[in-house]
């Protein structure tokens, strides 16, 4: 969302500054690393600190850690050891050496830690200026600042995966859409899966949703799957930041050839999974037991994604995802009727087509998914369809963002379609151009496309004849001059044949 990013955006611009001309990919892992270890040697150092007060107990006993759900920091990785060795040459090795102390003394975090800070590729003098700056970020439970280092972890990811373009869009969805989704599926309470769950902002953003709505952090139970291993310690150090209990696990075969939680009937399901990805080893899978409603094609994932989330959604589970817009429209191998039979068992409850330049890593247009086998008892049968593609505001050149405005009218759109009551003397009405409640029949005449803008309409608007005219008057003349410019080059081009013996008549 829109906010005031002050203290994270500062802090950014000084982090980028010491990255030089480091690769952003390699320097994501730099700098989160020491994030996170900021992190847990702060809250480390506060109950510390209380357990020096009390007479009976032993502030370097590991099991007073442990009991309190505390991260155990040996001296030598604490964050005061890093900073007054901040400007030794050898600050990589020990910031390596840090790393694996915290891991022997924290099963949990084996395997998690960068452990790369040593490596001569590396300016050993910017990294003890970004220990210098990172030092910076203070950690206080009193003030209720404890998700401080949480909202800067996220920022920088957010600002790693923009930096990267592409590659970053692999590991980080744009908050906004995320906050959407979750606001959308609501998860209270019970088990919540992404089995393509990239740097866990899903998770994070779930959980931030039953504290925002008075529940406690573990009312809801964190599962998840991450094909790539860098990206799934990313995930790994997101959740421990936060204290979120969690059973992600990583293999590099994926969810679809080596599903981890195959068992698993989640409550909640909420996914951004690779858009039309033709590398899913289809091929091996045409006899899946996922595959109630057809089998995908082997060139594109996209309902072999739609089917897993159903496949692995409890009795009255939900599942919001993100897909590309071919997935509401596409005939080609069977996609459409395997889509055709999903609307037929009644599972599609909301359609949104979502505003372009939302994503970092695509500009391929898109829209949320939201599948529910528990409909509200009014609207069995019916699909609702929101059209979002002129909301947003562009936050610079290459990227949109949802406004709180953007967000809080399509979240309220769905939440007066779900209620039979009124809410804040509201109740759900069609909007021409936004949004349309469509029965299964009339997405039969619509030969089971789901692309909102065919069920919406569009409003038609009386175009000023005074600004016609004006745009008429500029147009016009844009193209004399274009002509005088044409015909100026046409001579040129006459002259320079001509000056090598051949003339055009």
């Amino acid at each position: 969302m829109t906010q005031d990013l002050g203290f994270e955006e500062k802090l950014w611009k000084a982090a980028d500054k010491l990255r030089s001309n480091m690769d952003a990919a390699e320097y994501k892992h730099v700098v989160l690393g020491l994030i996170f270890l900021k992190y847990i040697s702060d809250s480390f150092e506060e109950l510390y600190t209380k357990l020096k007060e009390e007479e009976y107990a032993d502030p370097e006993d590991k099991d007073e850690y442990v009991s309190q759900r505390v991260f155990y920091v040996p001296k030598k990785a604490r964050w005061e050891y890093l900073q007054d060795n901040a400007k030794n040459i050898e600050i990589g090795r020990i910031i390596d050496d840090s790393m694996d102390l915290i891991e022997k003394e924290n099963s949990t975090l084996k395997g998690i830690l960068p452990k790369d800070y040593s490596k001569p590729s590396l300016d050993k003098t910017k990294l003890g200026a970004l220990i210098d700056l990172i030092g910076t970020i203070t950690f206080n439970s009193k003030d209720n600042s404890k998700d401080i280092l949480g909202r800067v972890y996220e920022y920088f990811l957010g600002q790693f995966a923009s930096a990267e373009g592409k590659k970053g869009g692999q590991f980080y969805t744009p908050k906004s859409i995320v906050k959407l989704l979750v606001e959308i599926i609501q998860p209270f309470k019970g088990r919540i899966f992404d089995p393509c769950c990239g740097s866990g902002g899903m998770f994070v953003q779930s959980e931030e949703f039953v504290e925002k709505h008075g529940g406690k952090i573990g009312q809801i139970s964190i599962y998840g799957q991450e094909s790539n291993q860098t990206t799934w310690k990313l995930c790994k150090m997101n959740l421990a930041i936060r204290g979120i209990d969690n059973k992600v696990v990583w293999n590099n075969e994926g969810s679809f050839l080596n599903d981890e939680h195959k068992d698993l009937r989640a409550d909640f399901i909420i996914a951004n999974p690779p858009f039309n990805d033709s590398d899913w080893s289809g091929d091996l899978l045409r006899e899946d037991a996922r595959w109630k409603y057809g089998v995908p094609p082997a060139g594109n994932a996209n309902f072999a994604w739609v089917q897993h989330f159903i496949y692995h959604l409890g009795s009255k589970g939900i599942a919001g995802f993100v897909l590309s817009n071919g997935s509401l429209s596409s005939n080609t191998s069977g996609e459409g009727e395997i889509r055709k039979n999903i609307l037929k068992d009644d599972l599609v409850e909301c359609v949104i087509a979502l505003p372009s330049q939302l994503f970092y890593n695509t500009m391929i247009p898109a829209c949320l998914w939201f599948i529910n086998r528990n409909k509200p008892a009014h609207r069995k049968g019916e699909t609702l369809f929101i059209d979002a593609r002129n909301l947003g505001q562009m936050i610079n050149r290459r990227q949109r963002e949802l406004t709180d405005e953007d967000f809080n009218k399509i979240s309220e759109t769905v939440s007066l379609w779900r209620s039979k009551d009124q809410i804040n003397k509201k109740s759900y009405q069609d909007e021409l151009s936004f949004c349309k409640s469509a029965s299964l029949e009339e997405i039969e005449k619509q030969d089971f496309i789901l692309t909102p803008g065919r069920y919406v309409g569009f409003k038609e608007e009386d175009e000023d004849p005074e600004v016609f005219q004006e745009k008429m008057s500029r147009l016009t003349k844009e193209l004399s001059e274009q002509f005088k410019e044409s015909k100026k080059l046409e001579e040129e081009i006459k002259n320079n044949l001509k000056g090598i013996g051949f003339e055009v008549k």
